[in-house]
């Protein structure tokens, strides 16, 4: 009742008694594109009816239900979106807050939402008006698309995409600066050996390392095994995660840092990790002798 109640109060400070609000002119956002009132106006009694309970009248986070919840709502007034598919800090496509806005993300009280496409693409609109100083600026472009590499793998050399792929995770990308580590002491130590000669193992390998980000909170990297990847529905979405990196997060974008090859096969061993979340006792397997050597 108390949500119902400031829903209620929220929408008659924003839209007045005989249903107008304060959008009179079209407003031009980034990548020149022209919103009428009338689309702002139904995106923000979309807005105040759906979104406001989690992201707050003021689109701040901070609203009746963000209370507790980790990670909390997005705050819209930094225009920092992390799962675009644009590269890090590019100001996103429509397409790519229609797609979280649809799917949601999984592991957070972001749930997909199924409204019309005439209210999703309002609401859209709408939400880019939290943040004038990205969606407003004279001549702002949207990111660029990267186009996703073909898969040098496939289904019959899976298995050895997944023997690249750790060694890649471990050493080449050293994802463990921030995840934790999958691979023994001795498996490092070999690797180490062949690459530089050197055969020291960081004291938190096994320990998943929390990030300064740029949401006034401390970012997990998420345990493979154990957590929800938010955006990843199979492997060419980690394929382009790992392209993108997650904007304000500090997980930076790999494309042109590692190859495609080593792109791919860092997915399928991610996927073959994230397999496990499901099958407790395959888990234990792998994590117990490793976290036994801390």
């Amino acid at each position: 009742m108390k949500l119902i109640v400031i829903s209620i109060l929220a929408l008659f400070l924003l839209v007045g008694c005989d249903g107008t609000t304060s959008f009179k002119e079209n407003k031009i956002f980034a990548g020149a594109k022209i919103v009428e009132p009338s689309t702002l106006a139904l995106g923000q009694t979309t807005y105040l009816e759906y979104c406001i309970q989690c992201h707050g009248v003021d689109g701040k986070g901070k609203g009746p239900s963000s209370q507790g919840l980790l990670p909390p709502p997005r705050d819209l007034t930094q225009g920092l979106y992390k799962f675009p598919w644009v590269a890090y800090g590019e100001v996103p496509h429509d397409e790519d807050l229609a797609r979280i806005i649809r799917h949601g993300l999984k592991g957070s009280a972001m749930l997909p939402w199924d409204i019309s496409d005439e209210r999703l693409d309002a609401v859209i609109q709408y939400i880019k008006t939290f943040a004038p100083q990205v969606w407003e600026v004279k001549d702002a472009q949207l990111g660029v698309k990267l186009e996703l590499p073909n898969d040098p793998f496939g289904d019959t050399y899976k298995h050895q995409a997944i023997v690249k792929g750790k060694k890649v995770y471990h050493i080449t990308a050293a994802c463990t600066q921030c995840h934790r580590g999958y691979a023994t002491k001795a498996e490092i130590t070999e690797w180490n050996k062949e690459l530089s000669g050197s055969v020291e193992v960081d004291p938190l390998f096994y320990t998943l390392k929390p990030q300064d980000g740029e949401y006034n909170y401390k970012v997990l990297p998420p345990d493979f095994t154990y957590h929800e990847l938010r955006s990843i529905t199979d492997v060419p979405s980690i394929v382009q995660r790992l392209m993108y990196g997650v904007t304000g997060s500090g997980m930076p974008g790999w494309k042109d840092v590692v190859t495609d090859e080593e792109l791919w096969a860092l997915a399928y061993y991610v996927d073959s990790l994230r397999a496990l979340k499901g099958e407790p006792a395959e888990r234990n397997k792998l994590i117990a002798p490793l976290d036994a050597q801390k």
